[in-house]
């Protein structure tokens, strides 16, 4: 089976954390794909150059000089970081944008009813399953970041746990895929403050509950969608969970 795991941004911020999660990824037996954002790096290097950061919905607007940031932070150094540490423990993996083999396109998003400037959405025909198959067969990693391309020389910004759903909706009409998004919560939680409360399966009745409490919101929403979606369209398995837990039965399984 295939494994393709989304790291969070949060835990890309934690050199220690980020450095458990890369020696656990590396563990991973058989064919893998990893897709990571950005963290808050880029928002940082955007302050530096006095470059203003405006997210709406927990999703970042993108203009032209916050592209050339995101650019450079997220398909640059945590990209370059992340293949530099798993060549480190014995993983031989290759860094990736969209626009690299032209293995993931994307669509510039509509400017209404937000104009999100230079931010992509991937089409269900946009990923090239057969690139990612064949670096996999020869025992390369592809580590993907979430700048994707239009296929008319732009760079995209897109949400990198959406590049992670279809990567993995493409690979599932080739071979079983599980789905893995890995964050610094233990799951989904039902009480947020509370480390103990990770609620063990989602259906989507349930999830149309949680959403109507409040429980489930701001980033967690795409995740959640992302993953009935890739259900939908042939992905084996879809759990959330910690990334400390990479490699064990635990978080939060969605399901039909």
């Amino acid at each position: 089976m295939i494994k393709v795991v989304k790291i969070g941004g949060n835990v890309i911020d934690n050199e220690a954390a980020l450095a458990r999660f890369v020696a656990d990824f590396a563990a991973i037996e058989g064919p893998k794909v990893l897709v990571h954002g950005g963290g808050k790096l880029a928002t940082r290097l955007a302050e530096k150059l006095e470059i203003e950061t405006t997210m709406i919905d927990g999703r970042r607007v993108t203009d032209a000089q916050t592209l050339d940031v995101v650019t450079m932070v997220y398909a640059g150094l945590v990209n370059k970081r992340i293949v530099a540490g798993l060549q480190a423990v014995g993983c031989n993996a290759i860094g990736l944008s969209g626009a690299d083999g032209g293995v993931i396109c994307a669509t510039r998003r509509a400017a209404k009813p937000i104009d999100f400037g230079f931010v992509g959405d991937i089409a269900v025909d946009g990923v090239d399953a057969h690139f990612i198959l064949s670096l996999l067969e020869c025992g390369v990693v592809p580590i993907f970041c979430s700048i994707m391309h239009d296929g008319n020389s732009t760079l995209l910004n897109c949400n990198a746990d959406s590049v992670a759903s279809a990567v993995a909706v493409a690979l599932a009409q080739r071979s079983e895929t599980e789905l893995i998004f890995c964050f610094e919560k233990a799951g989904v939680m039902a009480d947020i403050d509370n480390p103990d409360s990770v609620i063990p399966n989602i259906s989507e009745q349930s999830y149309k509950t949680l959403l109507a409490d409040g429980v489930v919101n701001k980033g967690m929403i795409p995740k959640i969608d992302g993953a009935f979606r890739a259900l939908k369209s042939g992905v084996k398995l879809v759990t959330i969970k910690h990334s400390e837990d990479l490699t064990k039965d635990s978080g939060t399984k969605i399901e039909l």
